[in-house]
């Protein structure tokens, strides 16, 4: 009679927004313990580590019970990259000797999509954030995004946000946010690749479902904030927050229609002047007669009628006689490929800076890392509560294929893993005959010409989304 099959190795699961990662590994543990899917391996397992520790004591003349044991056995499992609780889709897990292995999913290419809401920034880049700036959105249009994005693919410097897990010192950089301190090194912006990028959608203002954050940050904790956001680059000089305030001075006082106020509006208008595709001639006469309106209709820019028609200016005044829609910012949802490091909260943040506005993600979904794809072979966390004659075969299948991948070896002893980057000098360095690397390290001093990122420095980096 043969013995129960032990499975481990990798598979991928889709995780759920308002979670973390580390609660769905939680999950899948609880679900995967009492299992007889993993049964064989926890039996495995315990033999394991009872003769181990019979070992260690015969060794050391002690006597004594494995913790771990007494504790209860449970499945060991880990995750090749975590995504923030905002963020959903293609997270991949490792079961047993599979954890070993998660190192190289972090270096791997991966996917995204996101959604961009203009008009305010917030202090972790995202939607789960405070508001810490606003800024005009009206002259933002589908052209000057799609001309701008050009400027974010390829090879690029990235500076990763203020709440990201990030080491400065030791220290993660959320946690100088959380406690008010200064970061004490500027934050260096660091080498990416934006393999793929493009706009997948236009969503104009009252289109959409998204809104701005209602909680804003306040008193001393702004002005923390707002030092914190500048010291990292995260807040362009000059204050998209002064900007707006003017502009709501200037509504205030547009009733009056005094002389100098279209001079003071066409200076504040000039730098964003070269985003605006086709600036309306009319518009200068229709900022004295409603100041609110260029706000109002600029977030529709593909559509001219409701330019010319300011005869409700009157109305307008009075806020909750407005429609809703209009009121509203534009969205966009953007679709991209990147290496790894790379933080798409970022890119969200720099576009809308770059368009003279401000922005925050609000949705975001990681739709493959390495092999793994949404709708292909990734197990939906849904099927955890349908119980194991649900999801028992679907991670079986897929831990299956990883171990026939591992007895596949190479003679190089590279493993087959999805997507797993290595230098070409490190891929070169393992081809040559051992005397040949011997000789190699000795005339460089034992030193090689590519020193490869420790692995500990690799997990700090991507243990946050980029979002990522």
């Amino acid at each position: 009679m043969s013995s129960p099959k032990v499975v481990e190795g990798v598979f991928a699961i889709n995780k759920p927004t308002g979670i973390t990662s580390a609660q769905v590994l939680r999950d899948l543990q609880s679900h995967f313990t009492p299992s007889s899917l993993f049964a064989p391996w926890l039996s495995t397992e315990a033999t394991r580590l009872a003769g181990e520790h019979d070992k260690s004591n015969r060794h050391n003349g002690r006597h004594g019970r494995n913790k771990r044991l007494q504790r209860g056995l449970k499945v060991k499992i880990g995750h090749g990259g975590t995504l923030d609780p905002l963020a959903t889709g293609v997270l991949i897990c490792g079961v047993g000797r599979g954890t070993k292995t998660l190192g190289g999913f972090l270096e791997c290419t991966k996917s995204y999509e996101c959604v961009l809401l203009f008009g305010a920034a917030t202090d972790s880049y995202d939607s789960e954030g405070k508001v810490v700036a606003r800024a005009p959105w009206g002259h933002v249009t589908r052209q000057a995004v799609e001309e701008r994005l050009g400027t974010f693919r390829g090879r690029i410097m990235q500076r990763p946000p203020v709440f990201s897990a990030l080491r400065v010192q030791g220290k993660r950089l959320y946690e100088y946010a959380r406690e008010g301190k200064e970061i004490p090194v500027e934050v260096q912006a660091r080498p990416v690749e934006v393999k793929e990028l493009e706009l997948m959608e236009w969503m104009e203002g009252g289109s959409h479902g998204y809104r701005t954050p209602e909680r804003e940050v306040e008193g001393e904790e702004k002005a923390i904030a707002e030092k914190l956001l500048k010291q990292a680059g995260g807040l362009p000089d000059g204050g998209a927050m002064r900007e707006q305030a003017e502009t709501k001075e200037e509504e205030k006082d547009g009733e009056a229609a005094s002389a100098p106020e279209p001079q003071s509006l066409k200076r504040k208008a000039d730098p964003l002047d070269d985003l605006i595709a086709s600036p309306p001639p009319s518009s200068k006469k229709s900022k004295t007669s409603s100041e609110p309106e260029p706000v109002m209709s600029g977030a529709l820019p593909t559509s001219p009628d409701p330019v010319p028609t300011s005869e409700p200016a009157a109305s307008e005044s009075q806020p909750p006689s407005e429609p809703p829609q209009s009121s509203q910012p534009p969205a966009i949802r953007l679709r991209m490929t990147v290496s790894s490091g790379f933080y798409v909260r970022s890119l969200c943040h720099d576009l809308a800076i770059s368009l003279g506005s401000l922005a925050q993600m609000v949705a975001l979904v990681r739709t493959r890392q390495g092999g793994f794809e949404l709708g292909k072979n990734v197990l939906e966390y849904g099927d955890l509560a349908k119980g194991e004659d649900v999801w028992g075969p679907k991670v079986e299948g897929m831990l299956e294929t990883w171990m026939e991948k591992e007895a596949g070896r190479s003679e190089d002893g590279s493993r087959n893993e999805p997507e797993q980057v290595r230098p070409a000098e490190e891929e070169a360095e393992k081809k040559k005959p051992p005397r040949a690397r011997w000789n190699g390290h000795a005339r460089r001093g034992n030193s090689s010409s590519v020193e490869p990122e420790p692995a500990v420095e690799r997990r700090r980096r991507n243990s946050s989304s980029p979002e990522t």
